[in-house]
């Protein structure tokens, strides 16, 4: 049984930074893709970043919103994907959600394509 297990979330100042882990269990993912997704209140679950696995070549793509401040990065021997957030701003207040996608997917932007999902960790940036 796959688990995808986020920690890290927390309450920041704006301007802080926050470190994400997501622990995958179950199965091994180094040559999957992995995610982070993230929903606010009333808006739809949006792509952050990705980090392709062996199968793609390991690339990081990353919304507009977020890069140059996030940084994805993954330890295959600990089976983890981690989310570096500097520069937070109230506007990255979200729920941040872990996604693994099966071998072989062609988009890591596209929510559709991820059939592993964590629980979701809380991010809250204070003005």
């Amino acid at each position: 049984q796959v688990q995808l297990v986020e920690s890290g979330g927390g309450l920041v100042q704006a301007g802080g930074s926050l470190r994400l882990s997501c622990a995958a269990s179950g199965r091994t993912f180094s040559s999957n893709t992995m995610g982070w997704f993230r929903q606010a209140p009333g808006k739809e679950r949006e792509f952050v970043a990705a980090a392709t696995g062996s199968w793609n070549g390991y690339s990081s793509y990353y919304a507009d919103s977020v890069r140059g401040r996030f940084t994805i990065s993954r330890d295959n021997a600990k089976n983890t994907v981690y989310l570096q957030m500097d520069s937070l701003q109230p506007e990255d207040t979200a729920v941040y959600y872990c996604a693994a996608q099966r071998r072989g997917s062609i988009d890591p932007r596209a929510l559709a394509e991820y059939p592993y999902w964590g629980q979701g960790t809380q991010v809250t940036v204070s003005s």
